[in-house]
């Protein structure tokens, strides 16, 4: 008698349990943890980036000096980009991070085609292993936007269907803003950052 009432004060939670993984709660749970664990990563890939730039202005600058509005030009779109404070549930703090990250792109972009001009540079071993290192660090920002993008998805469809979306609205799971794209496919090719192996021309005359 006394273990019928036992299993009898445990259906309550039984039925609770049921009607929670019944109405989506659970997996709106999952879901959410994996896109702050994406966000994470590519905080994580970001600032590593970010790491790389003083140091790779400093080798440039030791043989391209004069390059100087370029050389401020990176250092002050890294400033920038590492002094925004994110949130990724909000959609002008995520577009200004984007914004702050795509003008720190363009700047490294126009510092590697400066350092076309200086082969000794090119040819430099420090220089050289920061190259790869900066190439490998925006193939990772890529692969980390690119799971980032999709984790948000997943999330946003399941908290947009019936019935999940009651549950939603009850537990206050709002729809997440997501990395705005202009162009898809240029999110799966990240920022040239290798050089070319032409030989400097040899003086005429």
């Amino acid at each position: 008698m006394r273990s019928m009432l036992r299993a009898l004060r445990w259906l309550p939670v039984l039925g609770l349990a049921a009607l929670v993984s019944a109405c989506g709660y659970n997996d709106i749970q999952k879901l959410d943890e994996q896109t702050k664990s994406g966000w994470s990563e590519v905080l994580n890939q970001y600032q590593r980036r970010a790491d790389l730039v003083p140091n790779l202005v400093e080798t440039v600058k030791g043989y391209a000096a004069q390059e100087k509005e370029v050389l401020e030009g990176v250092t002050e779109a890294r400033a920038k980009a590492t002094q925004i404070k994110v949130d990724a549930g909000d959609e002008a703090s995520l577009k200004q991070f984007q914004q702050a990250q795509g003008q720190l792109s363009g700047a490294l972009s126009r510092l590697m085609v400066t350092v076309e001009r200086y082969p000794d540079l090119k040819s430099n071993q420090n220089f050289m292993a920061l190259q790869t290192q900066l190439e490998g660090t925006e193939n990772r920002i890529t692969v980390a936007r690119n799971r980032y993008i999709q984790t948000v998805q997943d999330y946003n469809v399941e908290v947009r269907q019936f019935p999940v979306n009651l549950t939603a609205m009850m537990f206050g799971y709002n729809v997440k803003p997501n990395f705005s794209v202009e162009n898809e496919a240029t999110i799966s090719k990240p920022p040239a950052v290798s050089f070319g192996s032409q030989p400097a021309q040899k003086p005429t005359g």
